[in-house]
């Protein structure tokens, strides 16, 4: 799953791909290195982050899904990065395949009816707070991986409750939204825990701040994200190991000669 933001403020590429002619170029080159999907975003949720209105958001991620199916072919899998109901269902209207979004359905109940009714794929992610505050002040789980499964759970029944049938869910642990560095390795290297839910489980360590905090304390060496690649690909790798069947990445084309190799060993 390639990443394309089209924000202001994301925090490894806001501003890159701003205007709808660079998301769709972007987009094109990463088809072209082998992305199955391609995750559109117009809000960022980094840490520290204000929430943006559906209006704003639409008006960002709307002609980039358009131009996406006019230009590069209805065939192409195109995920929205949202958690608003509104969002959902224009883009969806407009030819994307699933809703990735942030807390399920805990920021917005609505969108559990529109994916209901476009029968179509739910990416949920895992978080702790919001975006603005979830890394502020001590972050605390008594059981890390249990909290989260109980989250997912709570989820699932309220998707349910709209008529969501439960092969449509897809599953996030959300690493790095409101987790530390500790929190977040604990999660991948306890990832099976969450196999007793049989469903799939998509993984989302891309260029993550907590990469930079462990490089700077082992290595003494000071990371921007787009320096953080080998130390995505080294938590990518633990994740698949342990049963992650999507990946999301900003790097499509350098993952996916990763997994090519790392995939004969498994």
């Amino acid at each position: 799953m390639g990443i394309l933001n089209v924000t202001p403020d994301s925090f490894s590429d806001g501003g890159v791909y701003t205007t709808p002619e660079k998301a769709l170029k972007r987009a094109e080159q990463m088809l072209q290195e082998g992305a199955d999907y391609l995750d559109v975003g117009g809000e960022s949720t980094r840490p520290g982050s204000e929430a943006i209105t559906a209006e704003e958001e639409l008006k960002r991620v709307l002609p980039v899904v358009v131009g996406i199916k006019k230009q590069l072919g209805t065939h192409v899998k195109i995920s929205i990065d949202t958690w608003k109901a509104k969002v959902a269902q224009e883009t969806l209207a407009a030819g994307a395949h699933a809703v990735n979004s942030l807390g399920g359905f805990i920021f917005d109940e609505k969108l559990a009816q529109v994916v209901a009714q476009q029968h179509c794929p739910i990416i949920i992610y895992h978080i702790k707070g919001n975006p603005k505050t979830m890394q502020q002040g001590e972050i605390t789980y008594t059981d890390i991986c249990k909290e989260i499964g109980e989250f997912f759970e709570q989820q699932i029944a309220i998707g349910e409750k709209y008529g969501v049938k439960r092969e449509q869910f897809i599953l996030d642990p959300g690493i790095g939204f409101g987790k530390t560095v500790e929190q977040n390795i604990e999660i991948l290297k306890n990832l099976k825990t969450f196999h007793r839910l049989n469903l799939p489980l998509l993984i989302g360590v891309s260029r993550k701040n907590h990469i930079g905090m462990i490089l700077k304390e082992t290595v003494a060496i000071e990371t921007t994200p787009t320096e953080r690649i080998e130390g995505s690909l080294a938590e990518t790798a633990i994740a698949v190991y342990n049963g992650a069947t999507i990946v999301r990445t900003h790097d499509v084309i350098q993952t996916k000669k990763f997994l090519a190799v790392l995939e004969k060993f498994l």
